[in-house]
């Protein structure tokens, strides 16, 4: 199961009442990866939340499949930008060879550390070959919860790009920053973009 209960109750509960604001921007990584891709091509987001970046994803041309495990986020994003959002958790991913790209910006993180291996089988598996994937985790020493209760598999580095390499990716590019986590605490985080050979 690559879902934790109270971390998806935890946005369920706040996801009526997520307020969008104009001018906010997608993911600052997003359009570099996109860059990566076939003009056009087939674009998954896994943990899609409010959707802003799907709608870029789709703003740039691409077929974007938009999913999140919290179906108040799902509904939240289609009214926000008529997406066609679905509810879908990583481990429920089956699709083989269907897509281009595979964005999971600040989503993985959520998944129990136990169950990555499985999940990035999936996302392997979901990639044409020559297949482009990105995910951003927040870097530690062992599973726990944050501040706010959710989940995070507060992976370190070297398991991570050793986790990502068994499942048969190629590291391309790793970035690693400090950055603020909504529950207010600072922590390193680290940036993956990696290739299905």
């Amino acid at each position: 199961m690559s879902t934790d209960p109270a971390t998806i109750a935890f946005y369920q509960e706040r996801a009526p009442h997520w307020v969008f604001h104009s001018g906010e921007r997608h993911s600052h990584q997003l359009d570099a990866f996109l860059d990566r891709l076939p003009p056009g091509g087939a674009v998954l987001e896994l943990g899609s939340g409010g959707g802003r970046d799907a709608a870029r994803i789709r703003e740039r041309g691409f077929a974007v499949d938009a999913t999140d495990a919290v179906p108040a986020l799902v509904t939240r994003a289609n009214q926000a930008f008529a997406l066609g959002a679905r509810v879908m958790a990583f481990h429920e991913l089956e699709g083989e060879a269907a897509y281009a790209g595979v964005w999971a910006h600040a989503s993985l993180l959520h998944c129990p550390r136990a169950a990555l291996p499985d999940v990035l089988a999936r996302i392997h598996r979901a990639l044409v070959p020559g297949g482009w994937h990105f995910a951003s985790f927040k870097l530690g020493d062992g599973e726990g919860r944050d501040l706010l209760g959710r989940l995070h598999n507060f992976p370190p580095a070297e398991w991570l790009v050793a986790a990502y390499e068994a499942a048969g990716f190629a590291i391309a590019a790793q970035e690693t920053y400090v950055g603020q986590a909504s529950d207010g605490t600072q922590r390193d985080w680290i940036d993956l973009t990696v290739r299905k050979p």
